[in-house]
């Protein structure tokens, strides 16, 4: 359950395999000099564009740069080893364990060029110039009516800081808050993708209505300490607990009226919490997952490769060979084991060799097996707090037509819940077409300001007197 959102590796740990072409031949002659500003999308098996931007300076012999992912969020990453000659350039991102190298295309007037990566080889072809923005209209700008906060959370569980913003509205007294969850991948407060910041755009309109919002960069992520590759979505939970303690203890939050809202895995890090902590007042769930995660991924991968237009038959196959890799996953007693048992029902299935490794060393994250085998209905049936949970029709990474049955089932005993359905939405909450995640970066909107409208509704309903 990615929620469009890559980590840094940008290769998906997904059994899907790609075949990559090989680069055309370029037309050599004199390049230009190196140094300066260059963009270019590398292009993804799935489907989805990244934009790159590299910055190089210096001299020749003595070359430096950094590498932006923009639509990661992931800006001034350091070059090493920036090396050009003739007609070639190369350079190393040592953070990414990555490589790109190029030849410079006269007639393109491009270094058309390759990204290596974790066993992946794919394109990525940079021209000069800065990387444009896109058109995010619904980003809050200055100025605010409202207070916002720095503020520094301390987990003493995992004996780490979180960095975040507070919002706050501008009247006295002990306002209700809401903490804001991230879905998967490491996440920025805002949940940065494509230069769509959905949490700042969801803060903005609850802090404007009277309740103050505390969203976090995810630990490993901006400002925040740890490790995000070493940990699991229980140890994601216990940073939000972390952050519900911190509002509880300020004298200008009122401790009986806190929710949490999470989106994707967020919404299964929220009720993980509120079933043991009966202070929580309110529960939304954005695409929550209402099966055990393998059982959802299975769906997810069914859906995006019936979106894309797969036949009924590469379905079939596709999820016979996911779940196979899955069980293999699951009964491997080590991550080692875990990762050479992934390989091998991998190969079993027909993927590439690079393919292979490379999603298989993904599973030597504990995420990836704790996360398999997570089941959410034990902790949604523990849930008494009201609960609004919405899935878009269109989302195809966490299937509506598949969770909301199962979250209405598991929230039976629960006496104010309220699921919905959401006409044309993805699982960014956009107005989509086909629902894929190639299109999240290509919409302009960020998140349907219908369903802001709702959760502010629903959450004033419930927080405020």
């Amino acid at each position: 359950m990615t929620n469009g959102r890559m980590d840094i590796s940008l290769i998906g740990w997904a059994v899907a395999a790609a075949i990559f072409s090989a680069a055309p031949l370029a037309a050599h002659a004199a390049a230009p000099s190196p140094v300066g500003d260059w963009q270019g999308k590398l292009k993804l098996p799935s489907g989805l564009e990244l934009r790159m931007a590299a910055h190089i300076s210096g001299t020749p012999g003595a070359l430096t740069g950094t590498l932006d992912s923009l639509d990661q969020n992931a800006t001034g990453l350091p070059m090493s080893e920036v090396t050009a000659s003739g007609e070639a350039l190369s350079f190393q991102i040592p953070v990414s364990h990555a490589r790109w190298s190029g030849t410079w295309d006269a007639g393109r007037k491009v270094w058309t060029g390759r990204w290596t990566q974790g066993g992946a080889d794919l394109p990525l072809d940079l021209a000069a110039g800065a990387a444009a923005a896109l058109n995010r209209p619904q980003t809050p700008k200055p100025p605010f009516p409202y207070r916002t906060e720095e503020v520094r959370v301390e987990n003493p569980t995992a004996h780490i800081r979180l960095a975040g913003a507070l919002t706050l509205p501008p009247t006295s007294g002990r306002h209700p808050a809401a903490v804001l969850i991230t879905g998967s991948g490491p996440q920025d407060r805002d949940e940065t993708i494509f230069e769509h910041k959905p949490f700042a755009v969801i803060a903005d309109a609850l802090t404007r209505a009277g309740i103050a919002v505390l969203r976090l960069d995810d630990r490993g992520v901006g400002k925040s300490e740890g490790v995000f590759a070493a940990s699991t979505t229980a140890d994601f939970a216990t940073d939000i607990e972390a952050a519900v303690a911190f509002l509880r203890s300020r004298p200008d939050i009122d401790p009986a009226r806190i929710a949490l809202a999470g989106h994707s895995e967020g919404a299964v890090i929220a009720p993980m919490i509120a079933a043991h902590d009966r202070r929580i007042a309110a529960l939304v769930l954005m695409a929550g997952p209402g099966v055990r995660g393998d059982e959802l991924l299975l769906a997810q991968a069914r859906a995006i490769g019936a979106a894309a237009g797969a036949t009924p038959e590469q379905l079939s196959a596709a999820e016979a060979a996911n779940r196979a890799v899955y069980a293999a996953v699951l009964a491997a007693p080590t991550p080692e084991a875990a990762r050479r048992a992934f390989k091998a029902a991998s190969a079993r299935s027909g993927a590439p060799e690079a393919a292979q490794e490379a999603a298989a060393a993904k599973t030597r994250w504990p995420w990836v097996r704790w996360f398999l085998s997570h089941d959410p209905r034990p902790d949604l049936r523990a849930v008494r707090a009201p609960v609004l949970a919405l899935n878009g029709s269109k989302d195809l990474q966490v299937p509506a037509d598949q969770n909301l049955p199962a979250l209405k089932s598991a929230l039976a005993d629960d006496p104010d819940v309220t699921l919905k359905a959401l006409p044309g939405l993805n699982h960014l909450f956009q107005h989509a077409g086909t629902g894929l995640p190639d299109e999240y970066g290509k919409i302009e909107e960020t998140i349907s300001p219908e369903v802001v409208t709702l959760m502010r509704d629903w959450l004033v309903a419930r927080l405020k007197p």
